[in-house]
């Protein structure tokens, strides 16, 4: 799997160790910047270079960026043609364990699964400032391993954001 992976200031320690961890697992990671830590870098100028390489490999790839909240980095990626970019922050929700459904939830990372499962997301943001290097280590595996469920109404619904 070709993975692509950014991030700015505040992501940039744990980009270099998630990175390495892609490629310990044997997957191609792509780094798109930056290469050297700038306190003063903008994210979008990052997060767009993985957002335009997933988009043109959309079969083959994932993308990962990471910055001090996830947010700012899904909102870029999300305005890409083709990138459905979901944010995690953590597996601690400020409602507990609760999941989207409102029933109690034991799968702390059930919002990474559902993103696969029901949105096909290519693009896990990650929020640097909320997770520990294993958190996010574990978020990045079942975001790789979770497929699309290729439900009908989830194809629908995508196709209706796809325009």
């Amino acid at each position: 799997m070709k993975i692509f992976i950014a991030s700015d200031h505040a992501g940039y320690d744990l980009k270099e160790k998630l990175r390495d961890f892609l490629v310990d697992l044997g997957h191609e990671a792509e780094d798109k910047g930056p290469l050297i830590f700038d306190a003063n870098d903008d994210y979008p100028d990052y997060v767009k270079l993985v957002a335009e390489a997933v988009a043109r490999n959309p079969e083959g790839s994932f993308g990962i960026v990471i910055g001090g909240s996830g947010q700012g980095e899904a909102i870029v990626a999300n305005r890409f043609s083709g990138i459905r970019a979901m944010t995690f922050y953590g597996p601690r929700t400020p409602l507990g364990d609760i999941n989207i459904e409102g029933h109690h939830s034991d799968d702390p990372y059930e919002i990474v699964r559902l993103a696969r499962q029901h949105n096909d997301a290519n693009i896990l943001s990650i929020g640097a400032r909320f997770v520990t290097e294993e958190e996010a280590r574990q978020a990045i595996l079942i975001f790789m391993d979770t497929e699309f469920s290729n439900q009908e109404r989830h194809f629908r619904r995508i196709n209706k954001i796809n325009l």
